[in-house]
């Protein structure tokens, strides 16, 4: 007795303990449970778009010859602070990072390429042939402020090349992914702007001449610029601030520094692109948001819209830093986001979805078996095909199809199975043919 009074005691102090957390927790039945900010479901009709953009990137890896890679999710913070620049926005201000049950600090991606480049010294990819080309299409998470077209987890599909120091590497990744925007029908839409912010030894010289440009304007300038003045000075280019900006009006530009080496390489790089035809602007204010960039940067921007779609350059320094041999390395990544936005600003994916090839109407309940094995038949045959399995009356069978946007419907009542035959209806322009209860029948009848 003193036990079971014991047991219902503590019961009750567990309750009245945890109930008051309960009633906060997201699984309370009273409380309705939402998406989190900066977050999306992709269904539908939006997720065929997405299919079919994610189709043409593997067509393109494919014939570009392309291995695919895929990496964790979350990752070392230390791969970010390291990779990416500890003074970056992403590090400072956007990373979800948290302490695991082992104690130890994680990092939900926020980007990809130090993943990728962690990934290739850890699994011993120096070894393969050189170059190595490598592509993703990955999750990425970033706690900033939303705009249109940018989330907080938000897909990027990106590309890295390693083993090659010559221009022709660079070009290879601006041809992929200029490729992708010219298969879309995007390529007159958005504006490749590019630029070198040359190699380690210019760039200590043009430091040097933007500190002395900067400092005597530093004291009119924002926090965020007064601190990357001492830990990363080129990065004050990249600030959007109005009132910086106004300072920046004349500051020195880095290509009037290039080093002779960074200097032929860019001219490489824009002389081939004259000569493929691919269209560019050099911007020479661009300097990318992450740190581990040199020589040759690149952006692909929506020029109506003044939506960034993506970037990339070369980073021949981070697979060392990241614990590897000395590896020249150079790569992009595009937002899938961004572009499926364009796709839908410029009406260019309206008519990706593939229709029902044939939808099968059954009105005698003992064609349904035959009505399976014609369906299933078919399915594997390549065809998109469809069948009542909810029992519907025929003439909601024919308005569902009809919704559907199945070209033919196959009808199935008791006068056809007993002869062995179905009716094919055309539901473009409602004419009718007899067939027999055959695939391939089927298969001339819709013709394709």
């Amino acid at each position: 007795m003193v036990k079971s009074l014991l047991k219902l005691i503590n019961i009750s102090i567990f309750i009245a303990y945890f109930k008051p957390l309960w009633y906060n927790f997201p699984g309370d039945v009273t409380m309705k449970i939402t998406k989190q900010k900066g977050t999306r479901d992709i269904i539908l009709e939006d997720a065929k778009i997405w299919q079919y953009v994610e189709n043409e990137v593997r067509k393109i890896c494919r014939e570009y010859n392309i291995g695919e890679i895929r990496t964790p999710i979350f990752e070392a913070t230390e791969l970010f602070a390291r990779g990416v620049g500890d003074e970056t926005d992403i590090v400072n201000k956007e990373m979800y990072t948290f302490l695991d049950k082992g104690g130890r600090s994680v990092t939900l991606r926020p980007e990809l390429t130090a993943g990728v480049v962690r990934a290739y010294i850890e699994n011993g990819l120096s070894t393969q042939m050189s170059p190595l080309k490598l592509w993703y299409i990955g999750n990425m998470y970033r706690y900033e402020k939303m705009q249109k077209g940018r989330y907080r987890e938000f897909t990027q599909f990106g590309m890295e090349l390693f083993g090659s120091n010559s221009y022709l590497a660079d070009i290879e990744t601006i041809c992929v992914s200029y490729e992708l925007f010219r298969r879309l029908g995007l390529a007159d839409k958005i504006e490749l702007t590019i630029n070198s912010i040359g190699c380690s030894e210019c760039r200590a010289k043009y430091i040097t001449a933007l500190k002395e440009y900067v400092k005597p304007r530093l004291e009119n300038m924002c926090d965020n610029c007064k601190r990357r003045y001492e830990k990363n000075p080129m990065r004050i280019i990249d600030c959007k601030e109005e009132k910086c900006k106004k300072e920046l009006e004349n500051v020195p530009m880095i290509t009037d520094y290039l080093c002779e080496e960074c200097k032929s390489d860019f001219e490489n790089v824009c002389n081939t692109l004259n000569e493929i035809g691919i269209p560019y602007v050099v911007d020479k204010k661009i300097v990318r948001g992450l740190d581990y960039y040199n020589k040759t940067v690149y952006e692909y921007t929506a020029k109506d819209l003044g939506l960034a779609a993506g970037g990339g350059g070369r980073y021949d320094k981070l697979v060392e830093v990241l614990g590897g041999n000395a590896t020249p390395a150079v790569g992009f990544g595009l937002g899938l986001d961004r572009i499926i936005l364009l796709l839908k600003e410029y009406h260019l994916c309206d008519n990706i979805s593939e229709n029902i090839d044939v939808y099968f109407a059954i009105i005698d309940k003992k064609a349904y078996s035959n009505g399976i094995n014609l369906v299933n038949d078919l399915r594997r045959k390549g065809y998109i095909a469809d069948i009542d399995i909810c029992r519907r009356s025929f003439k909601s069978q024919l308005k569902y199809a009809d919704k559907l946007g199945a070209k033919y419907v196959c009808i199935i009542g008791e006068d056809e199975l007993s002869h062995n035959k179905c009716i094919m209806r055309n539901m473009k322009d409602g004419s009718q043919v007899e067939c027999s209860l055959d695939t391939d029948e089927i298969v001339k009848c819709i013709g394709k």
